[in-house]
């Protein structure tokens, strides 16, 4: 099995190359290989927010740039406050829940022995009500007056 593979590569309207590579002894079919042309053409997404953003010089002096660093401080100050009450009120909501688990619990101690108790009077009385009732079918026998002389 030998492998021959040929190479054509064609230049699309975007200035993008295209890698054809026909592979004659492999039954899988190849998938073009995207190439850019020019070296400086690859490299990271820019996000939109700072597409229109240049790196130029801000002039740390301006008033500009004073209202946006005292809005930013705020907002950080502010984001700081609410995370720290979310985490004190998680916090307080951890402990009422062990609280009550814990009311919980006891009450479940409490009822499983009132059950307890509960089912033993009932077994005693059962038990009662079996040693005093007689079987169906053996009633005392009374003698009969005229069966007595014979």
């Amino acid at each position: 099995m030998s492998k021959t593979s040929q190479q054509n590569t064609a230049t699309d309207a975007n200035g993008v190359s295209v890698i054809h590579t026909q592979a004659h002894t492999s039954g899988l079919q190849q998938v073009p290989q995207l190439v850019p042309v020019s070296p400086g053409g690859g490299g990271k997404a820019v996000p939109p927010s700072k597409q229109g953003k240049k790196n130029s010089f801000v002039d740390r002096n301006s008033d500009e740039y004073r209202q946006r660093r005292e809005r930013n401080n705020m907002a950080v100050k502010k984001s700081r406050l609410k995370s720290k009450q979310k985490a004190q009120d998680t916090l307080q909501r951890v402990n009422q829940l062990k609280e009550e688990n814990e009311r919980l619990e006891a009450k479940i101690k409490l009822l499983t022995k009132e059950l307890s108790v509960l089912k033993d009077l009932f077994l005693e009385h059962a038990h009662n009500l079996a040693d005093n009732a007689q079987p169906v079918g053996t009633e005392t026998t009374t003698t009969n007056p005229e069966n007595n002389g014979q």
